[in-house]
């Protein structure tokens, strides 16, 4: 069994935790072919041993929280490949047994500081597979984008995973729509948003966005993912005044997806030493997200742990 619920919030009200890094190029460094729609969830279905095997590396990398493979993972999104509701129901929950098992074949090898499970809800653009969730604005009604996420929401909280991790959420409004659909799930949650230039994608102010989940009594921590370094700082600083609540960050590399070619682009600015600042700013669970592999987020434990 992983660590409860309440020791994790816990933890980050008093230390700093690392996070993983991307599941995406962990698996396509083992040979994965990532290439359609539905992205690392995919190998839910196909290949679940894979994902297991990603998340065991960031464990001995020194991850102290991971992610599960459930990002691109929505009913809708199956149902485009004819796996019907029930399926899709159990391959949801699989992605939180997947990372468990992790945990529990960590601690076999000799692992053993506290090890969590946070389950990956994206946002309403990753099921469209077209870049959107980098744009956010779809469109769509806070109670529509209430009614997308909150069946998976409750699959992926039965399974109880650590934490449901609400992240890449690029719009305030989608934002509104998970804050409401978490309410009487029983499973916390924290709140990250993808940002750009002191703004969300979508291009509202970071002190509004963040002032929505400040109240919120299911969610342990706010933050910022998926975005370029340099946009970190700032973030956390804001995120800490606004809401009081810990922390929660991991960028990109720093390069940039291109979601035309579905390639990235640039370079990689991403150092582990400026984790420290972030720590002093009020980051309290920190990592990477696409293209931080198991090589970086060992940089980054070592850091931390100093």
């Amino acid at each position: 069994m992983t660590s409860t619920t309440a020791s994790l919030a816990e933890a980050l009200a008093t230390g700093t935790l690392v996070l993983d890094g991307g599941m995406s190029n962990q698996l396509e460094s083992a040979g994965h072919d990532l290439s359609d729609e539905l992205w690392s969830a995919r190998l839910l279905a196909e290949r679940p041993a894979a994902i297991t095997e990603a998340h065991l590396a960031y464990f001995r990398a020194g991850a102290d929280v991971a992610i599960t493979s459930s990002y691109q993972a929505t009913f809708e999104g199956f149902g485009k490949r004819g796996i019907g509701r029930e399926r899709a129901a159990e391959l949801l929950a699989l992605s939180v047994e997947s990372a468990r098992e992790a945990a529990r074949r960590a601690r076999a090898e000799g692992i053993t500081r506290p090890l969590w499970v946070a389950a990956s809800v994206g946002p309403y653009g990753a099921m469209l597979a077209d870049g959107s969730e980098y744009r956010g604005r779809y469109g769509l009604s806070v109670d529509a984008l209430e009614r997308f996420h909150r069946p998976r929401l409750e699959v992926l909280a039965a399974a109880r995973p650590d934490v449901l991790a609400l992240e890449t959420v690029p719009d305030a409004d989608e934002a509104r729509a998970l804050l409401r659909a978490v309410r009487g799930l029983g499973v916390p949650a924290w709140l990250s948003y993808s940002v750009a230039g002191g703004r969300t994608r979508a291009g509202q102010p970071l002190q509004e966005a963040f002032a929505l989940a400040a109240d919120a009594d299911e969610v342990i921590a706010v933050g910022v993912n998926c975005c370029a370094p340099e946009d970190v700082e700032g973030a956390v600083e804001s995120a800490a005044r606004v809401t009081g609540k810990p922390v929660v960050v991991y960028p990109n590399s720093g390069e940039a997806w291109n979601a035309e070619a579905r390639a990235w682009d640039g370079r990689a600015t991403f150092t582990a030493e400026e984790v420290l600042g972030w720590r002093a700013s009020g980051a309290r669970l920190i990592g990477g997200c696409c293209r931080v592999g198991p090589d970086a987020v060992a940089s980054i434990a070592r850091a931390l742990k100093a």
